[in-house]
């Protein structure tokens, strides 16, 4: 028989409560009867395994960080009837003495026995549940003023390789001085990859749009909201984009809170006088650099999927060329001629070396800086070209006087370098390559999606770990899904002619274009990662670890065990084992693939939340969308896996307005409107809060998304009465925020949505999508899968499975109540135990909590998720109550016919992470958020 892993080198804190007059106090808090008094089905009592006895103490232990101290298991780790009115750390702290001293055994007893007495199940922030937390308040964010350094500035241009290996965003360039910053362009996974990187954000003085898209400017929520949050007072930007720039920062204004974070600075027209279009805007001129642009409009009326009138054009159709150009470094200052003019050392010297003329000293002349100074050397020019379609490219053509001082063998302006962020169609043609051969010497950069960088990964850090849990536990982590360089080299043409004069490298990570110091001019790939393959990776993990070989071994032997022995787990409610619902399941049923696993914002190792419900030929349905998921898919299923995958979506449900739970859903929205714009087909329905149909409505003024919106308060159980809950009573501001007396819906448009939504879960083979409400911020929702009954081989009726997802929430009858029975439990665990207090102030749950909900309500399953950035790898967490639990990662896929192992693999996560399960703070990268939104 297989032994579970020796786990050594951890740090444990073992406890009992042999001595303790009460042993089971330390279960308490997952005994139903204690955690919640809602519902007498509760199941009284927890399971214990078949070697403890009535008389035996309770064993646990924790995980603890080195800088953590120990937490105490008191009643008040977890007591669900503590109410916390606001976030700030002294009102915790005194809420705790008042506890301790002062609060009578008697009224802690009845507001454990009375939840309405005591205003929830379990404490949490009421001002912020209702929005009018202290993060909520507007801030009045400044632009920072820096010091200009244009004498012996250091600069670069470097590509930031974002979507480079997924092909889901454009990649973002970044235009360096020592003193300035400057990105073009901020697709989704660009606050990621910068974390990864180090390159600190921070730093940015302007983001310059070469689109208003989401594929260029999907990044950018999480970016700015990231910026406002650094620091006491906060970090803004000048953003920059093309005439109607300012739909999308409206689009954002719905559920980003500081508003006065977005400097916006829109330019250019979008008139039919072709005079405009093709005229050079100035848009920053000083002593440093000149950036100008020239708008590129389609002369093709159908672009981006949709078709538009002669006489209008949307800011998403019209691209940008960016000039940025370098001043010319000054002569070298002739001292014999200075003196031969009358001049004595001094200031005089200075103001000529600055282009200032002075009067002679000795002479009754005016010296002009020509007089003394050397020739002047022309300063570096680069310029970035974004043609999406020929189209564009035909209009780039036609802006000649615009760039006719930069073309020739002897130019006016000579440029150094051209970074083409086009795609390969427009850069494979013919004449975009003699267009390209007109500026004489230039280093040409070729940064669009090239199909030689998909094997590439990105993001190498998460790739290391992708590897390393694929070779533990290949069933629950596929490897990822990237095509082969094989089967694309015989398929894709050469990026350039090679018969071509033309000096052109593929952009890579981190590539650089030095532009000062001149000695230094050119490129520089000494930034660029090595690539590690799968092997490399495998080989170091097993010198590392050389125990995780065996590990791997015990892991496969769990899928060859007889499924009977599950019946024989001492904790599962049911007699049975395993839910009537999974008999018979195959693998082509229902798979769940946790896309993002994190909160807050990305990480080097987990992005933020999504969740794809894989219905196979069936379809799909996705639960958040954080910035990333395309991404996350195309990792997970590959370039055209991932296409197929966003073309069957049966529909999108997004669970509460906070970045990173939505700021994808543009992105996926988009790509699916491109796939499927020469098929017939029905918009996609989303399903979120109130708030998110804003934001939706004004992006819409950019691009098409192609899709339908219905309130999660139109998919409730009305049978269940949420709207009655002690969560919303009659008057209360949570009740207002529920339903607005001011904001009546008209139900003749919501009615056809909500028939056709009917008829997307018929052909999904579901029986019903409902949202609840939790407690988290304004308009939060929780949701419950539900799948279609079978008819057992008795003729007897069977539920179909049922999946429930929490979003972000506090302990709260309303998701204990739609968990019953659930079949799987998703649920949040932000938190370690002994953080209750900041989960209570943030309105999130804790490990322990997210355990008791799913007990209290017999899920079958519990997966947790949307852990806090701060355990970077793994979290912490108290092994004792994860029997049936496990813990998500980026790219985990559980197939429902795996169901009945996975709480089994859990151990062998531990050793694999064992190295890592104290946060190494010297590890962390910079700016990465140590405690969830």
């Amino acid at each position: 028989m297989n032994t579970m892993p020796q786990i050594t080198n951890l740090r444990l804190l073992f406890s009992t409560a042999t001595n303790h007059p009460n042993p089971s106090f330390f279960l308490s808090s997952f005994k139903p009867n204690s955690l919640l008094k809602f519902n007498n089905k509760f199941p009284t009592k927890l399971h214990k395994s078949p070697s403890s006895s009535s008389s035996s103490s309770y064993p646990f232990f924790t995980c603890l960080s080195s800088s953590r101290k120990p937490h105490r298991y008191n009643s008040k780790s977890f007591n669900p009837n503590r109410r916390i009115s606001t976030g700030n750390t002294s009102s915790l702290k005194q809420s705790d003495n008042k506890e301790e001293s002062g609060l009578s055994s008697k009224k802690m007893e009845l507001e454990m026995e009375d939840p309405k007495k005591a205003g929830m199940a379990a404490g949490f922030n009421k001002k912020r549940a209702e929005g009018r937390d202290k993060s909520s308040r507007p801030k009045d964010l400044k632009l920072k003023v820096r010091r200009l350094n244009p004498v012996n500035t250091i600069s670069y241009v470097q590509v930031l390789g974002t979507g480079m290996d997924t092909q889901d965003t454009s990649p973002s360039v970044l235009l360096f001085f020592d003193k300035q910053r400057f990105i073009f362009n901020a697709g989704e996974g660009l606050q990621r990859f910068c974390t990864e990187h180090k390159i600190k954000l921070s730093k940015i003085d302007h983001i310059f749009l070469s689109r208003v898209c989401s594929e260029t400017a999907g990044g950018l929520p999480g970016l700015l909201l990231t910026l406002a949050g650094t620091g006491e007072e906060g970090i803004s930007v000048n953003v920059w984009g093309p005439s109607d720039f300012k739909y999308l920062v409206d689009a954002m204004k719905s559920f980003i809170p500081n508003a006065a974070m977005v400097h916006s600075r829109c330019f250019g027209t979008l008139d039919k006088n072709p005079e405009k279009l093709h005229d050079q805007l100035k848009l920053i001129d000083d002593e440093v650099v000149k950036i100008s642009a020239i708008l590129l409009r389609p002369n093709c009326p159908e672009t981006q999927g949709h078709k538009e009138d002669d006489f209008s054009l949307k800011s998403s159709d019209v691209s940008v060329l960016y000039i940025c150009e370098l001043p010319e470094i000054r002569g070298k200052f002739d001292l014999e001629k200075a003196r031969s003019l009358g001049l004595r050392p001094g200031p005089k010297y200075r103001e000529l070396q600055e282009g200032i003329s002075v009067k002679s000293d000795l002479k009754d002349i005016m010296v002009h800086p020509d007089d003394v100074l050397g020739p002047s050397v022309p300063g570096p020019i680069v310029l970035l070209v974004d043609c999406p379609t020929l189209s564009h490219f035909q209009e780039l053509l036609l802006s000649t006087s615009a760039l006719d001082t930069f073309y020739g063998e002897t130019p006016n302006k000579r440029v150094n370098c051209v970074i083409h962020l086009s795609p390969a169609l427009i850069v494979n043609s013919s004449d975009y390559q003699k267009w390209m051969s007109r500026f004489h010497g230039a280093e040409h950069i070729i940064a669009g999606h090239q199909m030689k960088n998909v094997e590439i990964p990105i993001l190498q850090s998460s790739a290391r770990v992708a590897a390393r849990l694929n070779y533990l536990c290949p069933q629950f982590f596929p490897a990822p899904g990237y095509w082969s360089l094989e089967n694309l080299k015989s398929s894709m043409p050469p990026v350039i002619n090679e018969d071509t004069d033309l000096k052109t490298i593929s952009a890579e990570n981190l590539l650089k274009f030095h532009l000062r110091p001149l000695a230094q001019l050119g490129l520089d790939r000494s930034n660029v990662p090595k690539t590690v393959g799968p092997t490399e990776i495998i080989n170091d993990l097993l010198l590392e670890i050389p125990e995780i070989s065996d590990a791997s071994q015990q892991v496969g032997q769990l899928w060859k065990v007889d499924q009977n022995t599950i019946k024989e787990e001492p904790w599962l409610n049911s007699q049975s084992g395993v839910p009537s619902c999974l008999e018979d399941i195959t693998r082509e049923n229902v798979e769940i693939v946790l896309l993002g696993t994190g909160s807050s914002q990305p990480s080097k190792y987990r992005n933020v939340s999504s969740i794809f419900i894989n219905l196979f030929s069936k379809g799909s349905v996705l639960l958040d969308c954080g910035e990333g998921t395309l991404g996350q898919l195309k990792r997970r299923f590959g370039i055209e896996g991932a296409d197929n995958a966003v073309k069957g979506l049966k529909c999108i449900w997004i669970s509460h307005i906070h970045a990173d739970h939505h700021t994808g859903l543009a992105r996926i929205l988009a790509l699916r409107r491109d796939l499927l714009k020469r098929v017939p087909h029905d918009p996609l329905i989303v399903i979120g809060p109130r708030q998110l149909k804003r934001f939706l409505d004004a992006y819409q003024r950019l691009e098409d998304l192609d899709m339908q919106f219905l309130d999660c308060r139109h998919t409730t159980d009305s049978k269940n009465s949420f709207q009655d809950s002690n969560l919303f009573t009659k008057g209360s501001q949570m009740q207002s925020q529920w339903k607005r007396p001011n904001s009546p819906v008209d139900m003749t448009l919501v009615s056809p949505i909500i028939n056709n939504l009917k008829e997307v879960l018929k052909d999904a083979g579901l029986d019903d999508v409902i949202s609840f409400p939790v407690v988290h911020c304004p308009q939060a929702f929780g949701v419950v899968l539900k799948g279609r009954g079978k008819i057992g081989n008795n003729g007897e009726i069977i539920n179909g499975w049922k999946i429930v997802y929490s979003g972000d929430t506090r302990p709260c009858p309303e998701l204990i109540k739609a968990a019953q029975g659930a079949t799987v439990l998703i649920h949040e665990a932000t938190f370690e135990d002994a953080l209750v207090e900041e989960a209570i102030a943030r309105n999130h749950s804790t490990t322990e909590e997210a355990i008791g909900v799913g007990n209290s309500a017999g899920a079958y399953r519990i997966i947790l998720t949307h852990f806090s950035q701060r355990y970077p790898k793994i979290p912490v967490f108290d092994e004792t109550y994860m029997h049936k639990t496990c813990i998500a990662f980026d790219m985990m896929s559980v197939n429902f016919a795996d169901l009945h192992v996975l709480p089994r693999v859990l151990p062998y996560l531990k050793l694999l992470f064992k190295n890592e399960m104290v946060v190494d703070e010297a590890d962390d990268v910079d700016n990465v958020a140590t405690a969830a939104a």
